[in-house]
């Protein structure tokens, strides 16, 4: 019996399996204890729509695994099991809040237009419950497995990916290679490391002398988001520099374009700049306010010394530069392109100033090579880093089998031969589990609305993304 004939009698099924788990509202919330005593890590929620994918897989005649509700697995083993290599498609069933902009309920899925509306549609409930029929497919049709073919359900995808760590540190073994259904056709054969670190001065705790004093700033709503807005409070005993620094703030807006306002405090003057948010992988796409407060404060002289020295470095080698090529030489690479840097938070108070960065770097890269680079800016300065985060780059070449039976699997589906292999600046699970590449389900061409109001998934697509997986599934495990 042909498995993918199998699996297009099956979309009725899908659809409603889908459905199903769009109805669970599993945005991240606090952990709680359930009725049966056990403890439920990241919610009700999110326990509900793990407990209901599991149940799911067991009726198809899955063996399943529960490893502390911090994640699980569903899994097609080979009669060998024990002896051959297991192939994972690591998904997530937690989903970003809602927001605001809805036109329907997010978490009563609708089907309008040859679409299917609802939170998770594309982000990742629907690629998960395509992949699953796709196993379910090879199953009924029976074809016998020459590799375990294992589901992992991963639960805090979108925060700290806490589950998948717990997950991989108590299972008795991880797959050697999968996919992760959680980006982009027809593959994303690498993914750019990640860094997070602060740049910092020390200041002088208030003990400054006469002047203009630094009061406090506040920036950001994460380090991977192109901060919106950036707010800095001054204090003046002469009131009558207000005045002045309200008449720099509106030259500094008319000559540059960018919005940057004062208005009094009590005491003290509060000074906002205006960005335009974006995802820190794209920052080309907005408008970063830390870069405006910085440009604006420069032309401002502090009594304390230490944000004069901060403001300047800040300027001289970050400014409005999304590449890093203030700070050196443009890390660039072939496969990734160059560097990209996005300044997410700023925080200060009369002890330290700071700024957080992320840094998304090129997949022939190290960590260290980068730091190299960027630590001569610190030279006869009092500005240092704090290292905080480092996610090392996922790449596999053109020509290596994973990547050509993936492409392979996608071509012969769609007949798209042209749409090359990517990299990207994002993370998925695939940072976690080696020998894993994101593959689908969004196509080329395909609006992204993950993570936004009305989210949808096309269903053509969903259908199309499930015989791919199974093309995958066969080529790897199969043959």
């Amino acid at each position: 019996m042909d498995y993918l004939e199998v699996l297009d009698g099956m979309k009725e099924d899908m659809l409603h399996t889908l459905q199903d788990a769009i109805k669970i509202d599993s945005v991240l919330a606090p952990a709680v204890k359930g009725e049966d005593g056990q403890t439920y890590p990241f919610g009700a929620g999110i326990q509900k729509a793990y407990e209901h994918m599991l149940s799911v897989g067991e009726e198809m005649g899955f063996e399943t695994a529960n490893y502390d509700n911090y994640g699980g697995h569903i899994e097609f083993k080979a009669p060998d099991s024990e002896k051959v290599e297991t192939f994972g498609i690591t998904t997530h069933l937690d989903v970003v809040p809602v927001g605001e902009g809805w036109e329907t309920d997010p978490f009563d899925p609708i089907v309008k237009d040859g679409w299917i509306y609802g939170r998770g549609t594309s982000d990742d409930k629907g690629p998960a419950v395509a992949a699953l029929y796709a196993m379910k497919a090879i199953k009924e049709a029976g074809i016998t497995p020459k590799k375990n073919i294992r589901m992992i359900l991963g639960l805090d995808e979108e925060t700290d990916k806490e589950g998948m760590i717990y997950y991989r540190d108590h299972v008795e073994k991880m797959p050697e290679l999968g996919i992760t259904p959680d980006a982009d056709f027809p593959v994303v054969q690498g993914e750019m490391g990640i860094l997070v670190f602060d740049i910092a001065r020390k200041l002088s705790g208030g003990k400054a002398g006469d002047g203009l004093k630094f009061r406090s700033m506040e920036s950001g709503v994460a380090y991977n988001i192109v901060s919106p807005q950036a707010k800095v409070v001054v204090f003046s005993e002469d009131q009558k520099n207000y005045d002045d620094i309200a008449s720099k703030a509106e030259a500094f807006s008319g000559k540059t374009g960018y919005k940057v306002t004062t208005k009094k405090q009590g005491k003290s003057l509060v000074i906002e700049s205006f960005g335009v948010q974006a995802h820190g992988a794209r920052p080309q796409e907005g408008l970063n306010a830390i870069s405006i407060m910085m440009a604006f404060l420069g032309e401002l002289d502090f009594a304390d010394p230490g944000v004069n020295e901060f403001t300047e470095y800040y300027n001289k080698y970050i400014g409005f530069d999304l590449e890093g090529g203030k700070m050196g030489p443009v890390i660039h690479d072939e496969p990734s392109g160059n560097l990209i840097f996005n300044v997410g938070l700023a925080s200060g108070d009369e002890d330290v100033i700071s700024v957080t960065v992320n840094i998304r770097y090129p997949v022939t890269y190290t960590d260290e090579q980068v730091y190299e680079v960027f630590e001569k800016t610190l030279e006869g300065t009092e500005v240092g880093f704090v290292k905080k985060m480092l996610e090392k780059p996922v790449y596999l070449p053109d020509d290596d089998p994973m990547v050509q039976n993936l492409i392979g699997a996608y071509v012969d589906e769609t007949g798209d031969d042209k749409t090359k292999p990517l990299v990207m600046g994002g993370g998925t699970y695939a940072k976690l589990i080696p020998g894993t590449l994101a593959y689908g389900g969004m196509f080329p061409g395909d609006e992204d609305r993950m993570h936004q109001a009305n989210e949808r998934l096309l269903l053509d697509h969903f259908y199309k993304s499930a015989r791919i997986y199974a093309r995958a599934i066969y080529k790897i495990c199969c043959q």
